[in-house]
Order: C-alpha cells, then sequence, then structure tokens
C-alpha cells in the first residue's frame, strides 16, 4: 500500500484487530469501524510549486556572483526546475512539502467522506465510531456518530489518537491499532452500553490504496 516490500497490516494484524472490534461490540452499542488508508490526498500541485519557486530562486545567486550569459542562466534555471520537478514526483518527499495543517485537513475530509460511505450514518442507534490511519501523512483521525458525541466529547479521543499515531510512526501499526479499538471499546462501553441493537457493520480492517 504505500511501496514497502512489506504490507503495513500483516494477515495476524487483521484478524486480531477483527477480533478485538467483535469483543469491544460485545460491551456496548457502539458499531466500531477500522480503516486504514495509504494516503488521503495526491498533493499533485506540491510539485509543480516547488518546481517554480525554485525557478525563480535559482538565477539570482548566479546573476550575482558569476559572469555567466543570460542564455547560461535561463538553462541551469531550466535544469534546476526539472530536477526539483523530477524530486518531488517522489511520494514522501511531495507529501513532506505540505504544511501539516493541510495534510491533517485532507485527512479528516477524507475520514468524513468514508463515514458516510461505509454506513456509519446510518446505524440504527445512530452510534457508528470510525478508526482512520492514512499511512502516508501519518496521521489518524476518529469520527463518531451523533449519539456518541452526545455522550463523548471530541477531546477524549486525543490520547487515543496520539498514541495510535506514535505506534505507526515506529512501524507497529498493527499493535497501535489493536489498543486503538480496545481504548474506543472501554469509552463507548462506559457512554453507551450493550444493547439489543444487532451488528450493524463489518468488523474487518478495510484497507484502501
Amino acid at each position: 500500500m504505500t511501496g514497502r516490500t512489506r504490507p503495513a497490516l500483516s494477515l495476524a494484524d487483521r484478524a486480531g484487530i477483527a477480533a478485538e472490534i467483535a469483543r469491544a461490540e460485545s460491551t456496548t452499542s457502539g458499531e466500531i469501524v477500522v480503516i486504514v488508508a495509504a494516503r488521503s490526498g495526491l498533493y499533485r500541485s506540491a510539485a509543480p510549486v516547488l518546481a517554480l519557486l525554485c525557478a525563480l530562486v535559482a538565477p539570482w545567486p548566479l546573476i550575482a556572483f558569476t559572469a555567466l550569459s543570460a542564455a547560461s542562466i535561463a538553462a541551469i534555471q531550466a535544469a534546476v526546475a526539472l530536477a526539483a520537478l523530477s524530486i518531488a514526483l517522489n511520494e514522501r518527499v511531495r507529501i513532506g512539502l505540505v504544511p501539516s495543517t493541510i495534510r491533517r485537513h485532507r485527512v479528516r475530509d477524507a475520514a468524513s467522506r468514508e463515514f458516510d460511505a461505509r454506513g456509519l450514518a446510518g446505524t440504527q442507534g445512530r452510534t457508528g465510531v470510525l478508526v482512520y490511519m492514512a499511512l502516508a501523512e501519518r496521521h489518524a483521525e476518529i469520527v463518531a456518530d451523533e449519539a456518541v458525541r452526545a455522550r463523548i466529547p471530541d477531546e477524549a479521543w486525543g490520547e487515543v489518537l496520539a498514541a495510535l499515531t506514535e505506534a505507526a510512526g515506529r512501524g507497529a501499526l498493527g499493535p497501535g491499532l489493536l489498543a486503538a479499538v480496545g481504548r474506543v471499546g472501554a469509552l463507548l462501553a462506559e457512554a453507551l452500553p450493550a444493547g439489543p441493537n444487532r451488528n450493524e457493520l463489518p468488523n474487518r480492517v478495510v484497507l484502501l490504496d
């Protein structure tokens, strides 16, 4: 999913997380869905912006400190722009050029779209909770439906998200998601104890390229 030779989550990781979702949901009327996305955006504009900036900056030191002709400077300027464009085609470089606030906004928007698309907004008791992890951005979001938000403030998810992001950053995504689901389940069990509602959504981990 991210260009690595090994998947972000092994089959054992996915099976363990699915089992933890089932266990957590047995204690609450909440519905938990986990999505792991390779990325939340392509950030195509980052590469041409970098190339343009490099092209604008490149001539000035050449003009100030060399005796090169205008034609030579123009050729160097074009070469610098092309080199910058080529470097920025690498996904990690390209995403690294994007301010963190924009990356977080993209992840938040993508999580909200998936929340609606995966049926979390249509559960019987409006108790859906989405745990969304974007690998390229190294950012996680939790989106909760109205019955959950009425009982659990958004701030309560902060520690869950921080621990999940930290685990993903050190290559322990599987254990991080397992712990996140357990913590989400504990918060839901306290606020929304188990009721008569059925398991409305699949427990498997959803992987997005």
